[in-house]
């Protein structure tokens, strides 16, 4: 027996039967936490029993259960796929319980962005080329090389660049189901998104999401700052390229009178998001991430959190926290929706988490789920959103969506978020234009191996002691750093062209 390891593992709650190790911890090392002696070699992020686990007994972590023991676990062993399963995981959800109103932060912070005709804040002044179906994409992306290649921003310096965003649907489907409103939601959110000082808008004529529906009887932009044209009008790809740098140069125009100004952060409004999830997501990033979102609700802005898979097991921690039965009930709905969802299409709530995820330690979607909802903080929630829905009431809120990453955040950027945060413990490379990211590594191993594209270490809570709070703070001020013009991370490795993914619902004709 070698000596005792006083600090290579942790237990999150008195309740837990489980700990877990923050460092490689060899077979036979006695471990504090639990006084107990490893019976196996266990890896950072992973966990071990600390007490005799009975198979069929529930394993507790965070004082939650996140699955039942399939075979008998002895003190010490290493509990993970092997031996432990979902289980019955019925909740009680106590709509509203537990809500508790934040303390309204006494401080007045601000940073400066760009004020729209709407009343709305971006936090970056592109132009975008919005495509309706994605046989107007490819000639999207030559109207872009075309802009760059003859220089037509060099006369808007306050433009930050033209964003083509094209994507694989818009025809083939039905026009009047949830696939289709639930594209057109997103189309017509990225068309009014605050961080576009204009939008070109190019279909190919004859598509199932009609132009003239995504146009027609509604003001998009406050400020006039949108065309449109379709390709089979126009007279064919030359015709429409010519055109379309015609309209871009009005747009710039109109674009680059937009200056940052002083605004109140409760004009932010921030997606939260986590991939690549790893043991320690729930430990340090996203609990960090959840005393910034507290931060951001109390001086007036909103913070979302959305992959509704990614929740699952968890959800009762919402409704708990909801300000009313009746939005409690919206989450549920989602959730049962979603369990239908996936057994008609023949998988399982369960299928997640990835492989990735289960060599950082997580182990069902319950675990990986309560880890999630860490990034919430503590605020109360103040509604439920489908996927795209406008997003019109302040503090924590929810948006409906997958897992998917880049799908999960594209309706968080038609819903109308201008800042997203990403979390992630195995390693994360992309961007989403027009809304810069901020990255934050779980883990300082994974941090200073891909330092490059991380933009925050809050693997530090674990290495140096740093506090929740005081990471929780470092999150919040870069938020503001950010929205106020620096660049993050991925927006200087020029991520965010491929990106866009909207949610493709329903059958493909």
């Amino acid at each position: 027996m070698t000596e005792d390891k006083t600090q290579t593992a942790l237990r999150l709650n008195r309740n837990d039967n489980i700990a877990i190790a923050l460092d490689k911890i060899g077979a036979g090392d006695l471990v504090h936490e639990g006084n107990v002696t490893l019976l196996q070699s266990v890896q950072p992020g992973h966990k071990f029993a600390v007490a005799p686990i009975k198979s069929g007994q529930n394993v507790v972590r965070y004082g939650q259960i996140i699955g039942q023991a399939t075979q008998d676990i002895a003190p010490g062993e290493h509990v993970h796929v092997h031996n432990l399963g979902m289980g019955d995981h019925a909740q009680d959800y106590a709509h509203s319980r537990d809500t508790k109103v934040l303390d309204v932060a006494t401080d007045t912070r601000t940073f400066q962005g760009y004020h729209r005709a709407d009343g709305r804040v971006g936090t970056r002044n592109y132009i975008g080329i919005l495509t309706s179906v994605n046989c107007s994409g490819s000639v999207a992306k030559f109207i872009a090389e075309a802009a760059e290649k003859s220089n037509l921003l060099d006369d808007f310096p306050n433009v930050d660049g033209i964003v083509p965003i094209t994507h694989g649907t818009g025809c083939g489907m039905s026009g009047e189901n949830e696939g289709y409103d639930t594209l057109f939601r997103t189309l017509s959110g990225y068309a009014q998104h605050p961080n576009f000082g204009g939008i070109l808008l190019i279909g190919l004529g004859c598509e199932v999401m009609q132009i003239a529906d995504l146009v027609g009887g509604q003001s998009i932009r406050a400020d006039g700052a949108l065309r449109y044209m379709t390709i089979q009008q126009e007279g064919g790809t030359r015709k429409t390229i010519q055109k379309g740098l015609e309209q871009l140069r009005g747009i710039a125009e109109l674009a680059n009178t937009a200056t940052r100004q002083p605004a109140p952060v409760s004009e932010l409004t921030i997606g939260m998001q986590c991939g690549g999830s790893d043991g320690y997501s729930g430990i340090t990033a996203n609990p960090a991430l959840g005393v910034a979102s507290d931060l951001i609700v109390r001086h007036g802005g909103t913070t979302i959190l959305s992959e509704t898979s990614e929740i699952y097991g968890a959800e009762h921690l919402l409704t708990r926290r909801a300000v009313s039965v009746e939005v409690g009930e919206k989450l549920i709905d989602r959730v049962r929706w979603w369990e239908d969802y996936t057994a008609r299409n023949k998988g399982e709530m369960d299928n997640n988490p990835s492989p990735g995820n289960k060599r950082g330690g997580l182990t069902t979607i319950l675990e990986k789920s309560l880890g999630a909802v860490a990034k919430s903080g503590n605020a109360p929630l103040t509604d439920v959103y489908l996927f795209g829905e406008k997003i019109y009431k302040k503090g924590f809120v929810f948006m409906d969506s997958p897992g998917f990453d880049p799908c999960s955040v594209t309706g968080q950027i038609a819903s109308g978020a201008n800042l997203i945060v990403f979390t992630t413990g195995r390693g994360s490379v992309s961007g989403y234009m027009p809304t810069p990211c901020v990255k934050i590594a779980t883990n300082t191993d994974m941090y200073s191996r891909l330092s490059e594209d991380m933009d925050i270490n809050a693997g530090d809570i674990i290495s140096d002691g740093v506090s929740l709070a005081d990471k929780g703070q470092e999150i919040f001020e870069m938020f503001i750093r950010i929205a106020s013009g620096e660049q993050s991370k991925s927006e200087q490795l020029g991520y965010g062209g491929v990106e866009f993914v909207p949610w493709q619902i329903g059958a493909v004709m």
